[in-house]
């Protein structure tokens, strides 16, 4: 009896120890089982990620968008180009390209008013081109029809008295419309007449007046 009761002891002490160290062997985590799932597992990028990737690329376009604007007109405007020599091989900021720029409008600006200018002022002058063509042409079928008249030859005396009318017709106009309180206004007045008493058409009107009046006196 002493026996089998030392040998139940003892069977009982070691089962007892299995059984703990079982227990704490299945308590223990399985690292290299836990390990692989980790790194098989793909990376999921989160929507605060993916708007600040968004944000950025967006950023960098607007940025880049802005960059192609200001190089293309530094490469447009003539003056961007030039060497400024204040700055040297500084490149030119922002604030100056576009400073350069409404500089260079305000320029095209300016000249295309003077050419418009310019180009009425050619039309007048074509219109009266014109009529003076049709004043011509009515003089040559004059003659035409009447081939006996004025085939005599006008002496010196008679083109002066036509030069002498015509000076004496402008320099009534001239008078009228000249200042003479200071030379400024001398020569503003000067270039005023002209423009407006020696046109084709104004001309013209004197020296038909001018003939008229001499061809009544001599016929």
């Amino acid at each position: 009896p002493a026996l089998f009761m030392e040998n139940a002891r003892k069977g009982s002490v070691v089962s007892r120890a299995n059984s703990i160290g079982s227990t704490s062997a299945s308590s223990v985590p399985n690292t290299d089982d836990e390990d692989s799932d980790y790194h098989q597992e793909p990376y999921k990028e989160s929507y605060k990620d993916q708007r600040r990737r968004a944000h950025t690329q967006a950023e960098q376009k607007r940025r880049g968008a802005i960059k192609k604007g200001y190089d293309d007109l530094q490469a447009i405007v003539p003056t961007c180009e030039q060497q400024d020599f204040s700055l040297g091989s500084q490149k030119l900021s922002r604030a100056i390209v576009l400073q350069k720029t409404i500089d260079y409008i305000q320029f095209l600006h300016k000249e295309k008013k003077k050419q418009e200018e310019e180009v009425s002022t050619l039309r007048k002058d074509v219109m009266a081109l014109k009529i003076m063509k049709v004043n011509y042409e009515q003089i040559v079928k004059a003659h035409q029809d009447n081939p006996n008249e004025g085939k005599g030859q006008v002496s010196d005396e008679v083109k002066f008295n036509v030069f002498q009318g015509i000076m004496d017709s402008l320099f009534q106009s001239f008078n009228a419309s000249i200042s003479v309180t200071s030379f400024q206004e001398l020569s503003a007045c000067v270039f005023s007449w002209i423009e407006e008493h020696c046109k084709p058409q104004a001309l013209r009107d004197i020296a038909i007046g001018v003939l008229h009046q001499l061809k009544s006196q001599l016929y």
